[in-house]
């Protein structure tokens, strides 16, 4: 018996060409350079009559989009909004020109660009550095006769949001949560480090501002680190700045007491008195117990010399 194998492969057609360098390509960046520069005359110039801009993540099913007028009203709304303001491409990327040949009797160019808006608003000082992706159809005068963005705008809802007070919570200067920052250090001036961890959670995680960003220690792990600190230096005393403050808020149901400490220490080393501030921020769970601590101390001082 003969036996045939047959190999198929999937059929590939060109719909047309992409271009690195185009007339198109050129009117879209010198139409993006004058948005941000603020000329909106300029911006004018690059557009059709017929021009018309839409949200590509807008949720309406049939948008009317935005027409010429209005879209050059809004380059000195961006100007006047943002300090530091500029669009520029996003780090590896660059824009394509597009002629497609299958239905585009108008021969019509699009282009399609990646890049990131960046600013600081004036008013609410919120910073924006947002990603943007945009869609424009050039029309054969090598005018931009359409344009779509892509973009997050929740930066705007935190903007908007930002021109009103509100309040996220509130502050106590006394809480049982406080006590529990209180009683912990009380009992490491006292070299109880047993009662100490027994205010944190199991999976409670520990940030150091001395160490790499991010990086964190478990319960188990801290806990040794602790003990090394018992055994290198002698804790004269554990002195309270001021007062712990209690935050409950709002957002997110965050719960965190900061608090201020001067130690008093002796290091045994060398018998050196060392006096090194510290400042807690400990985030707490439903229960009472402490789930994440950072720690703000110079570590500068401690081996200072």
């Amino acid at each position: 018996m003969l036996m045939i194998t047959f190999i198929t492969y999937a059929q590939k057609k060109t719909n047309g060409t992409v271009y690195i360098d185009h007339p198109a390509i050129t009117v879209v960046e010198d139409m993006t350079k004058a948005f941000v520069s603020g000329d909106s005359t300029k911006v004018a110039s690059y557009l059709a009559d017929d021009f018309k801009s839409y949200n590509g993540v807008g949720t309406a099913v049939k948008q009317e989009g935005r027409d010429k007028t209005s879209f050059v009203k809004s380059v000195s709304g961006w100007f006047n909004a943002l300090d530091y303001y500029s669009i520029a491409p996003s780090k590896g990327a660059y824009p394509d020109a597009i002629e497609y040949k299958k239905d585009n009797d108008k021969d019509v160019v699009w282009v399609q660009t990646w890049e990131d808006l960046k600013g600081m608003h004036k008013t609410t000082g919120v910073k924006v550095n947002m990603p943007m992706h945009r869609l424009y159809v050039v029309n054969k005068d090598n005018k931009i006769q359409t344009l779509i963005s892509y973009n997050n705008e929740s930066i705007f809802d935190e903007i908007g949001s930002s021109f009103v007070k509100r309040t996220n919570g509130k502050i106590y200067n006394h809480h049982d949560n406080i006590n529990t920052v209180r009683k912990l250090n009380y009992a490491y001036e006292n070299s109880d480090l047993e009662t100490t961890m027994s205010y944190y959670s199991d999976d409670a995680t520990f940030y150091d501002i001395n160490s790499e960003y991010g990086k964190s220690n478990t319960k188990a792990e801290i806990k040794p680190m602790w003990q090394k600190f018992l055994d290198d230096y002698e804790i004269v005393s554990i002195e309270m700045i001021g007062y712990p403050d209690y935050l409950e808020y709002e957002m997110g149901e965050g719960r965190e007491v900061l608090s201020w400490w001067n130690y008093h220490l002796i290091r045994k080393s060398d018998k050196k008195e060392i006096s090194v501030p510290f400042h807690f921020s400990d985030s707490f769970d439903a229960d009472g117990k402490i789930v994440s601590e950072m720690i703000y101390y110079s570590q500068t001082l401690l081996s200072a010399k």
